[in-house]
């Protein structure tokens, strides 16, 4: 995987760059290989705080998985199980981090493209993007754990339009269906970006983090407080942040959390 994957970090933000720009970022085998360790490294790194996944240059964020290698690597049930088993491990290390993830999509986002970006707590793109779930267009069918994302962020119905039509959804429309979270001009997307994980990165990380969780308990289907959750929510009570917040807001200033 020889700089299939790049990781750059600039203070308490980190990239993840899809590093294909010549195939539109098409995901191949050793990158879905190789994303769980990457993301594991970073949500341990305490000088990470927020982490931005995007695909190196504007054409595309992800084209999809890289089809020359269907042959090989999903040429019957036996090996497709293995490369699928590889993509959901990829998925859910994105969706499983402790630390928050922003997509940064421009362009293409199509197929497993657009499984990553799902997986990412949040999708922020450009006006020329285009979001596609591709399945119905190549004989397979889409995990459950993927469909779930999408039927979570956009319903039943439209999730059915997008899965059984395998049409492109224009980045308005994905924006008003709740793909995308932000949509900006191709030259202001990557400045919005950083500014908003600049913005999240200078918050209580207990709180940030903590606030990730409970919404994630909320989409598995918990509605009410347990005792993991009342203790979350004490125990911020003892912690530095709590501290600096209510001094900070005592003594009118800007909080200083690390």
């Amino acid at each position: 995987m020889p700089d299939e994957i790049l990781v750059e970090q600039q203070q308490a933000i980190a990239t993840i760059v899809l590093n294909r720009p010549e195939r539109h970022n098409a995901l191949t085998m050793g990158m879905y290989t190789g994303l769980p360790g990457i993301v594991a490294a970073l949500d341990a790194d305490s000088s990470v705080k927020v982490i931005v996944l995007r695909g190196a240059g504007q054409r595309a964020f992800a084209s999809g998985a890289d089809i020359s290698e269907f042959e090989r690597e999903r040429g019957n049930a036996v090996s497709a199980r293995r490369y699928n088993d590889h993509v959901a491990l990829a998925e859910r290390a994105l969706e499983e981090l402790e630390k928050p993830i922003i997509a940064m999509i421009h362009g293409y986002c199509i197929g497993g493209g657009a499984s990553l970006a799902l997986a990412c707590d949040l999708r922020f793109a450009d006006s020329t993007s285009k979001f596609a779930i591709t399945p119905a267009k190549l004989g397979l069918v889409y995990s459950l754990e993927s469909t779930k994302r999408v039927v979570d962020l956009v319903g039943p119905a439209r999730a059915k339009w997008i899965l059984l039509s395998g049409l492109q959804v224009p980045a308005e429309r994905a924006l008003s269906y709740g793909l995308f979270d932000e949509l900006k001009r191709t030259e202001e997307l990557e400045e919005f970006t950083y500014e908003f994980a600049e913005t999240i990165s200078s918050r209580a990380q207990f709180s940030v983090r903590m606030g990730k969780e409970m919404v994630r308990r909320v989409i598995l289907g918990q509605v009410q407080d347990d005792n993991e959750t009342l203790d979350i929510r004490n125990s911020s009570f003892d912690t530095s942040d709590y501290k600096e917040g209510v001094q900070a807001f005592l003594a009118k200033r800007r909080p200083n959390f690390h």
